[in-house]
């Protein structure tokens, strides 16, 4: 005998059977216990969530003689044709194929006839909205007003496409998608009765992957008893089969991208292609593992969005607090685009190398996304700033305090004296010498800053008037705005890298050049080099 699919040799021949959809199915009973049943109804919801069968096991139902509280007998003749496809009352039709109005006319035509066998004729329609403009005209007047023996069961994924004539003329029935835990519970009872051993850890993830598909987890349980025939199913033996990563890759790959770790990155896709692993399906996995970080972050409490364990979700929501929502998102949006482009590339794994180190060199990328990122982390930086002094001068009273509680005889002075130890000597005042330095080394000197300040700073130039101070010549009133929020970061490190105190001044462009053109009479060429190694992107060399 010819080898079933297990999704064909396990579906649903009762409608208690169907997982996920109890409203459904209990709806449908009660029409058929009622005798209230329908000329068209409209069966619409993801792939894999029990439409097709659900339609087979009402045709049963419609025509059993021996049916019962709505369910079909299963036992009968009548049953054990339509289960085989050899009952002639009841047609299935693949729109995606028979999409053209001769098909809708010869329906048409065949409904007038009482059905030869059974009591109804049923038109079980897949795929409905694959149907031409011109075949869902043609299917309105019969839709509308049938014979009495006929039911039309339209089935489709996408009912947005059906026009709203069809949509007014049928009942509607959405399918919801099958939860993770509903179908662990079921692939659980049918590996069961084949006699079968998966661990659970491979049940989850293969629930997780099919997306509220029992189909889709069905067909991977079958392809993976077929890869490791009598031998029991671990989660590392699925990861291998589909070319997946497992869960701890995938966070130790984010904490690299989070991290900004270029190297370790590049080093775990090595590992993954030694591997055998397939890039696309890695590209997949990390933008689910950043969708759940997303998530994780955002709700405080356990959510069916995050259909996870407790520990899971704990460990999503502890590396998701770790970056800020405008990195996760922008690595979803990434990875997205990436996935896009890996489908007409030879060279998938490369792309795949240039979006991570651009991830974490963030430096280089102008999209809207990524300056509003590097904007909020530089408000977080300026805050923590803002708090460190604060969090300073605490510890300057509790020194304070400390010694006041050993010496009863210890005074405001003592006080003012801590304070001026404490307190760093002052610096001596920058001259022109030292600004020119700073001038000729800005490229090197701007590393020092976080990612952020470093690509504003790239984008600005040095330059040099009369009245002892740095200029920082801005290409916009915008850019100025942004440099200005992070003076006393600048002047702090100036003051630390050379050991003088420097005074710092942010201007634009325009400004600059008419100053220096009236003091000195011609253009800053210093700032002009500068303008144009800028351009030419070769300031990072």
């Amino acid at each position: 005998m010819a080898y079933t699919a297990l999704y064909r040799k396990l579906r649903p021949q009762f409608f208690e059977d169907v997982i996920g959809q109890a409203a459904i199915m209990q709806t449908l009973k009660n029409q058929l216990k009622s005798g209230r049943v329908s000329h068209a109804y409209l069966f619409c919801g993801t792939h894999g969530t029990g439409k097709t069968s659900t339609a087979k096991i009402f045709a049963k139902a419609v025509n059993c003689p021996h049916a019962s509280g709505g369910e079909p007998c299963n036992a009968c003749q009548t049953c054990e044709e339509i289960t085989q496809q050899r009952f002639m009352s009841v047609v299935e039709i693949d729109a995606a194929s028979n999409n053209g109005v001769d098909n809708i006319r010869d329906i048409r035509e065949e409904v007038k006839y009482p059905p030869t066998e059974g009591k109804y004729k049923v038109y079980i329609i897949d795929e409905v909205h694959m149907l031409s403009t011109g075949a869902f005209n043609a299917l309105l007047k019969t839709l509308e007003e049938p014979p009495p023996h006929v039911v039309f069961i339209l089935a489709t994924t996408d009912p947005q496409k059906l026009p709203a004539t069809i949509l007014s003329r049928c009942q509607r029935f959405d399918f919801k998608r099958i939860t993770t835990e509903d179908m662990i519970a079921y692939l659980r009872e049918c590996l069961s009765q084949e006699q079968v051993n998966f661990e659970e850890d491979a049940l989850r993830y293969v629930a997780e992957v099919s997306d509220g598909a029992m189909r889709d987890a069905l067909s991977l349980i079958d392809q993976c008893m077929s890869f490791y025939f009598e031998e029991d199913i671990t989660l590392e033996k699925v990861l291998a089969l589909l070319g997946a990563s497992d869960p701890a890759t995938l966070f130790e790959f984010a904490q690299a991208l989070i991290d900004g770790d270029s190297t370790a990155a590049i080093e775990m896709i090595q590992s993954m292609a030694m591997e055998g692993r397939d890039a696309m399906q890695f590209a997949s996995d990390i933008i689910q593992h950043f969708r759940n970080l997303l998530v994780a972050a955002s709700v405080e409490k356990k959510t069916l969005a995050l259909d996870f364990s407790e520990e899971r979700v704990n460990k999503y929501r502890t590396q998701g607090k770790k970056a800020s929502r405008h990195m996760i998102i922008s690595c979803i949006n990434s990875f997205s685009s990436l996935i896009n482009q890996m489908r007409y590339s030879s060279n998938a794994r490369m792309l795949l190398e240039v979006a991570s180190i651009k991830i974490c060199n963030p430096a280089g990328n102008e999209s809207l996304s990524e300056v509003s990122e590097r904007l909020s982390i530089l408000e977080e930086q300026i805050k923590s700033f803002e708090s460190s002094k604060h969090s300073d001068i605490a510890k300057l009273l509790a020194r304070y305090s400390d010694v006041a509680s050993k010496d009863e005889q210890s005074t405001p002075e003592s006080y003012i004296n801590l304070k001026a130890v404490a307190a760093p000597p002052p610096r001596q005042k920058a001259v022109p010498e030292d600004i020119e330095a700073i001038i000729k080394n800005w490229g090197d000197f701007i590393k020092r800053f976080n990612t952020p300040l470093t690509q504003f700073l790239a984008e600005c130039a040095p330059g040099y008037l009369e009245g002892g101070a740095l200029q920082i010549v801005c290409q916009d009133e915008t850019m100025r705005s942004c440099i200005a929020k992070c003076l006393d970061e600048i002047k702090s490190v100036l003051a630390q890298t050379y050991r003088k105190e420097f005074d710092v001044r942010i201007t634009v462009e325009n400004e600059y050049t008419s100053s220096h053109r009236k003091l000195y009479g011609e253009r800053d060429s210093l700032f002009e080099s500068m303008q144009e190694r800028i351009k030419m992107n070769i300031l990072w060399e």
